[in-house]
Parts: C-alpha cells; sequence; structure tokens
C-alpha cells in the first residue's frame, strides 16, 4: 500500500505538539460511502493524528466533526463546471497543495469519499509528491459498489450470470472527441457478459442508458439504483434500462447515487423491511461532546437509525502542570477511595500511573466510577473497580459512601470545571477530600464556517447535549438554532440550564449514560408515531 515501507501514525496525545519524522508523509484515506461504523480502523487511528485534512464534497461530514478542534480542514471541489482546464490539472493542483503542506512538518490527510482509488484522482495527486521524493501511503475504504451492492444484498459477480464487473462515471460526456469514446466504451459493454456499476451516474442517465441501448443493450436488463448509500436517507429502486431512461423521478434523487446494470441484481431487495426500521430512521442529530467522545454516539445512533453529525462545543486538554496529578498518584496508597468522574479522568491517571511505576503504587486504595463506562475505562488499563453507584451520578456515589466512618480519605480525579456536589458532600460528612485536576475543558471559541455551512445545508432533528459545560457552549455557538431542533438532555442540571435560557429540553435520560439518552429520543419519537 505505500511507495516506501510505513506505518500507520500512533494516534496523536491530545497534548502533545505537532512533531513529525524528518521526512513527510501524507496519508490518502477513503473514508468510505457514508455510515460512520463502515470507516475501517487503520482510516480511524489515520485521522485521529492528522494536523491538517483536505477532503472532498462526498466525505461524511461526521468524520469532519470527530477530528481533533485544532486540525485544519480544507475543502477540495472535485469539479468546476466553469473551468475550462484539463481535469488532470486540478488533480495535480492538489498534490501540490499536499506537497506544499507536508514540507511544514505537519501531518497530511487526503480524505476521499469511499476509496481513493476509484474515480478519485490518485494518479494525478501523487505526481507531485512523487517527483518532491515524499512518501505517502494508501488508507483504502470500503467503495460505493461494494456498499451499494451489500445494500441490496445483490452479488456483482456471478458464476451463472456475470463472470466480470466493469466500473465506469456517467457523469461527464466532454467535447465531441470524447462522446465518440465515449460510444465505442458503451458498445463494448453492452457485448460483455458481466456487471455494469455506473458511478455518479444520474446526472447524464439519459445519454449512457440510451448509449448501452445503441449499443444493442437490452430495454428489460435490470437495473438498481442507490442514491445516498448508506445515509439515513438512502434511497433504492429496481427498475429496468429503459425505465430508467425515461424516469425523471429517480433522475431528480440527490447525489451520490450509484447504478447497478445486470441480471446479478434482477432479485435484490429494492427497500428495508418494515420491521428493520428503527426508531429514528433517517433523523439527523447533532453530536456536542469532544471528538475523542463521538465514536460511541454514532455507533448507538447509527443502530437507532439516526445519522450523526458531529460539531464539538468544548475541548479535552491536559491540566496546565501534571504536577498535583503525579504527587497524588505517588501518594495513592494513602488514600481509601480513588473516585473518577469520567473515562477521561480515567485515561489521564491510567497514562500518569504507567509514568510513575504501576498499579502496585495503589496499595489498597479501593477504586470507584460514576457509571459503566468509566468502570470500562478502568477495566481496559487493567484496573479493577470496586464500586459503580446503581444511579450513575455524583449523587449516587453520595449515597454509596453514606455509610463510610468519619475519617476517610479521597482522591477525586475530575475535570477543572467539575460540579463540586461530590466534595461538598464528603466534606460535609467530616471526610478528607483531595481533588486533582485530570483534564481541563474548554469552549470551542466560534463556529467555523465549514460547520456553519454545513448547519444550513443539512436541517437537524435533535442536539444531543451531555452536560452542562458543553450545554452552556451549544447555547453560545448555535444561539437561535437550538430554538428550532430537538434538544436531548443526559441530565437535569443541562435541562435546568435550557430552561433558564427560555429553552425547553425535550427528552432528559433517567441516567447519564449516552445510552440511556438515545433510548430517550427513541422513546419520544415512537410516542409521536403512535
Amino acid at each position: 500500500m505505500t511507495n516506501t515501507p510505513s506505518t500507520t501514525p500512533s494516534p496523536r496525545p491530545r497534548s502533545a505538539a505537532a512533531a513529525m519524522e524528518p521526512t513527510a508523509c501524507v496519508w490518502f484515506v477513503g473514508a468510505g460511502p457514508g455510515a460512520a461504523d463502515l470507516l475501517t480502523v487503520r482510516a480511524a487511528r489515520v485521522l485521529e493524528s492528522a494536523d491538517v485534512v483536505l477532503y472532498d464534497e462526498l466525505v461524511p461530514p461526521h468524520l469532519l466533526g470527530t477530528l481533533r478542534p485544532e486540525v485544519e480542514r480544507i475543502p477540495v471541489c472535485r469539479d468546476d463546471p466553469s473551468s475550462t482546464a484539463p481535469l488532470a490539472d486540478a488533480g495535480v493542483a492538489v498534490g501540490n497543495l499536499l506537497v506544499e503542506l507536508a514540507r511544514t512538518g505537519r501531518r497530511v490527510v487526503r480524505l476521499k469519499g469511499g476509496d481513493p482509488l476509484v474515480f478519485a484522482r490518485f494518479s494525478e495527486e501523487i505526481l507531485p509528491l512523487q517527483h518532491a521524493g515524499m512518501t505517502y501511503e494508501v488508507v483504502p475504504g470500503v467503495t460505493a459498489a461494494t456498499a451499494a451492492a451489500a445494500a441490496i444484498a445483490a452479488p456483482l459477480t456471478s458464476r451463472e450470470r456475470a463472470s466480470c464487473v466493469t466500473l465506469i462515471t456517467g457523469h461527464r460526456s466532454g467535447g465531441v472527441e470524447q462522446s465518440e469514446a465515449r460510444r465505442d466504451d458503451f458498445a463494448r459493454l453492452a457485448a460483455l457478459p458481466g456487471t455494469i456499476v455506473v458511478y455518479m451516474g444520474l446526472e447524464k442517465v439519459d445519454r449512457w442508458t440510451q448509449s448501452l441501448l445503441d449499443a444493442g443493450e437490452s430495454g428489460d436488463r435490470p437495473v438498481a439504483v442507490i442514491s445516498r448509500c448508506s445515509w439515513p436517507d438512502e434511497r433504492r429502486r429496481l427498475t429496468t434500462l429503459k425505465e430508467l431512461r425515461d424516469d425523471a423521478t429517480i433522475r431528480a434523487w440527490p447525489s451520490p447515487a450509484l447504478i447497478i446494470v445486470g441480471d446479478v441484481v434482477a432479485h435484490a431487495a429494492d427497500s428495508r423491511p418494515p420491521h428493520t426500521s428503527p426508531p429514528l430512521a433517517g433523523q439527523r442529530v447533532l453530536i456536542t461532546r469532544p471528538a475523542a467522545q463521538a465514536s460511541e454516539v454514532l455507533t448507538l445512533l447509527h443502530a437507532a437509525g439516526a445519522y450523526g453529525v458531529c460539531l464539538p462545543t468544548v475541548e479535552i486538554l491536559p491540566p496546565e502542570s501534571w504536577e498535583p496529578l503525579d504527587e497524588a498518584i505517588l501518594e495513592a496508597s494513602a488514600f481509601d477511595w480513588i473516585v473518577f468522574s469520567s473515562k477521561n479522568g480515567v485515561e489521564a491517571f491510567a497514562d500518569r500511573l504507567l509514568r510513575a511505576g504501576d498499579a502496585r503504587l495503589l496499595g489498597t486504595a479501593r477504586l470507584a466510577a460514576v457509571g459503566p463506562r468509566t468502570a470500562e475505562a478502568l477495566a481496559a488499563r487493567s484496573l479493577a473497580c470496586d464500586l459503580v453507584p446503581p444511579t450513575h451520578s455524583a449523587a449516587g456515589l453520595c449515597e454509596c459512601f453514606a455509610d463510610e466512618p468519619p475519617g476517610r480519605r479521597f482522591l477525586l480525579i475530575q475535570a477543572d470545571r467539575g460540579r463540586d456536589t461530590l466534595q461538598q458532600d464528603l466534606t460535609a460528612r467530616h471526610h478528607n477530600v483531595h481533588r486533582v485536576t485530570a483534564y481541563r475543558s474548554r469552549d470551542i471559541s466560534q463556529l467555523d464556517a465549514t460547520a456553519a455551512a454545513l448547519l444550513d445545508k443539512h436541517p437537524i432533528d435533535w442536539v444531543m447535549l451531555s452536560s452542562p459545560a458543553i450545554t452552556a457552549s451549544a447555547m453560545r455557538l448555535l444561539g437561535p438554532r437550538l430554538a428550532h431542533w430537538k434538544t436531548a438532555c443526559n441530565s437535569q442540571a443541562s435541562a435546568d440550564l435550557l430552561v433558564a435560557h427560555g429553552l425547553h429540553p425535550t427528552v432528559v435520560s433517567d441516567t447519564p449514560s449516552m445510552d440511556a439518552l438515545v433510548a430517550a429520543m427513541e422513546a419520544f419519537t415512537s410516542d409521536r408515531h403512535d
């Protein structure tokens, strides 16, 4: 996959300064067709470490939201209809920009919808990199052809019906010479005993379908059309070549769309069975959590049929100094309880513990987690959790510690601006409480132009607010937009903050977990449809 030996970059620590090997490297990454869980693990790791990302319009918007806030995002126009320059020149121009960015020592990712090697001008974009002697790596993605075939449960090849498959683009017809060449291409395609997959085929559907018919292809040849494959608003239609040519309704379907022509789709599934339609099917949900915490929510929303759009309103940063946390770790064995209020706190604590020694530094101290996700984070770092309250909140922890005899020593691992409910309760019960900042939460200063354009272009149905700090930042960044969306809060504190500013929360989950919040959204939607 690479022109020189290289490895996938390790996820970059949030506190690390931009650091790079002496020889710059550019990653060409396939973003897949759209669904969050169709991004490969390797692609996700590369995006975690990126400093600058050049992306096409077909890149799923939620991927841009999962990038770290400081990552530079550069849109790349695929085609400019008003331009008279050859298409190859546009690819070379992008390649020159990749070289320029890589020479600054930053980690550069060229993010492409689907797979970077299929109709993506890869050969033109790598030329400047090759001439400059720079290394590059290709991370393949799920291409639209296989994703669309999977959506309708139809094979692209078959021993009986299709011994080959041909990928073509129906987007441009070009000048006279190119049109003649395309007619020759379709004549040869019509003679092949296989499947034809047409990328970007709706814009010129009347022309290329007629070219196939003129070349002798049967008007009854089965055809499957899949628009916005794997997105919540995906559309499918099984038809024939002649019917597709004359169907103005399908021609108006949104891009990207892919057409599969061949006998292999004769018995494909042209719609989702009704019983598989999840409660939030087709709804767009704005995720306001920090980018690093978005993947869990994206997975939950996808399972519920919704499409997650990531727009972090806060970012997670290391503390101003690690010294207080490091000192607390060295004295950890003197505490009776070490209490974690979030996964972020667990990860910061575990990283610093590893630097200081190992888990033996904890001695007989017992570990408590505010909820199951925090407990899972402890388990992932080989730290056993002794207590998870039935009610996943600071109040739940207070109840669990109510029977502890006075004088116990508690170490609280929290954010710099976390609520002090637990600290106040334990202090009032005459315990010794030491609170340490493991990470900082900072508001995103302003809504960038890309994010604003995304919100204006694609209507939002829900916005998820998962803490008072996130809620306050979201109100500042999103302003009047919030009044037009359904709001889902995972705590009463977040809901109260909305009410104080004249906004009414649509749902408030019983517990602060993301599972409970999505479940509350599903229940509300189901009740409205009953």
